[in-house]
């Protein structure tokens, strides 16, 4: 049963906002080695696959910067999001909850009324209120039909991006409302140079680096890319070896080298926690309605080894990369294959940053920095793999249990000895199949919203 909301103002008010961040007592692990709480730079991509990085495996595409982040931090291999589509898995991130219970199992986007409801708590919410200062750069896709549901009314204190994807506009999407990228509140260009969007985004989060003084901060980076329809500028344009979508990467990979560099330069990169990953799978066997404006069907992404892609609840849907750098605090060099996922955010944060949350809802993630620095293994005994509001799979150890629709046929994977999904040994393991369907059916009906 979901827990009886906490109206979001209630809780801004409770947290401390208007007395101040130390009204919001600290309920786990604050930085208690340094002056302040870390900085966090969260970096989010979009439509990122498993195999799109130099350090998960791809041959053509170059990622120094992010395989040296990698090498000085750690790097998941089994890092999961809470939604194979946008809009459900940004709020799944955002909140550190179930998409299906943080109200947000769809997208939303131009004509749609859906948005991230307004009794959600977001993590920009909770580290404001301990005194952080708070900017969201890049895509949204929470919400735009009024000003509270914009960045700057979900607790950031500025906002430089698009309100939805950077396709959601004629051709691709029939629409009379324009794609229009927007300062705070306001719109500020239209139509949109979508071949210098990257690097924009990238100037925008350096200068709220560089404007940081005694406060610690957060920057949320979403970039629109590598969503179709990819663009880069001339200035990466035709240097990858993997066509438009490696240059298209490579200009990603040079954003994230360009912001550690500012932190370095900053003399603040020792107390920051750099996270890299990504909102769902590649987006591959692209609709009709995408290929105009020179998007071909190879513009998509790598699932690397894995099998699926966006909007599947196979694992090339819902796994991504994810590496995460804190000098200091996260052994270098290290890779972890334990189950962690995007959920984990929220309450790491909190935990970091000496934050509490309201006891009226469940969280759906964990603290997982003992994870990040491998004193510990998973704190998820099961993950759920939701399409929609539609519970398909469940994995419980390295046991994967996937049924599309009620009526399809049951596949049981072992993902240790078969990650790609290709052998299913339901007939075999009966005894699984019914541990898991029964733990599947258990926690549809805990979701299940009146």
């Amino acid at each position: 049963m979901i827990d009886t909301m906490l109206d979001r103002r209630t809780f801004l008010r409770y947290a401390g906002i208007a007395a101040g961040a130390a009204a919001w007592p600290a309920i786990s692990r604050a930085a208690s080695d340094t002056e302040r709480p870390p900085n966090i730079v969260l970096i989010f991509a979009d439509d990122l696959g498993y195999g799109d990085l130099g350090c998960y495996g791809h041959p053509l595409i170059r990622t120094p910067h992010l395989d040296k982040m990698a090498r000085d931090g750690v790097r998941l291999t089994s890092f999961y999001v809470g939604a194979p589509v946008c809009s459900p898995s940004r709020a799944s991130l955002l909140t550190g909850r179930y998409p299906v219970r943080c109200g947000m199992p769809g997208n939303t986007g131009p004509g749609s009324d859906r948005h991230l409801p307004e009794s959600e708590i977001t993590i920009a919410d909770m580290l404001k209120a301990r005194g952080y200062r708070t900017m969201a750069v890049g895509k949204w896709h929470l919400g735009h039909q009024r000003p509270e549901l914009l960045p700057t009314g979900r607790g950031f204190d500025s906002w430089y991006g698009l309100p939805y994807s950077n396709d959601m506009r004629k051709p691709w999407v029939q629409t009379d409302e324009p794609l229009q990228l927007y300062r705070d509140t306001e719109p500020i260009e239209h139509p949109v140079n979508q071949d210098t969007l990257t690097e924009r985004y990238t100037d925008e989060a350096v200068k709220f680096i560089e404007a940081s003084d005694d406060a610690p901060f957060f920057l949320y980076l979403a970039h629109s890319m590598p969503h179709l329809p990819v663009r880069t500028s001339e200035r990466f344009r035709g240097a990858s070896d993997g066509d438009l979508y490696g240059d298209v990467i490579e200009t990603i990979d040079w954003s994230v080298g360009r912001i550690r560099r500012t932190l370095e330069e900053k003399g603040i990169a020792d107390n920051t926690l750099v996270i890299f990953t990504s909102d769902n799978g590649p987006w591959l066997d692209l609709p009709e309605r995408m290929l105009h404006e020179g998007v071909e069907r190879w513009h998509g992404g790598s699932p690397g080894p894995l099998r699926g892609a966006k909007g599947t609840t196979y694992e090339g849907g819902f796994r991504v990369p994810m590496i995460a750098c804190w000098p200091g605090h996260i052994p270098p060099d290290t890779r972890n294959a334990h189950v962690a996922t995007t959920m984990d955010v929220l309450p790491t944060l909190a935990a970091l940053s000496g934050a509490t949350f309201p006891g009226d809802r469940t969280l759906d993630g964990c603290d997982i920095l003992p994870l990040l620095q491998g004193k510990t293994e998973s704190p998820h005994e099961y993950f759920y793999y939701f399409r929609g509001d539609h519970l398909q799979a469940v994995r419980h150890g390295d046991w994967k249990l996937r049924r599309e629709t009620p009526n399809a046929e049951v596949e049981l994977f072992h993902l240790g000895r078969d990650p790609r999904e290709l052998y299913n040994v339901a007939g075999a393991h009966p005894e699984v199949v019914q541990h898991l369907a029964d733990r599947m059916r258990d926690f549809a009906r805990e979701v299940r919203r009146p």
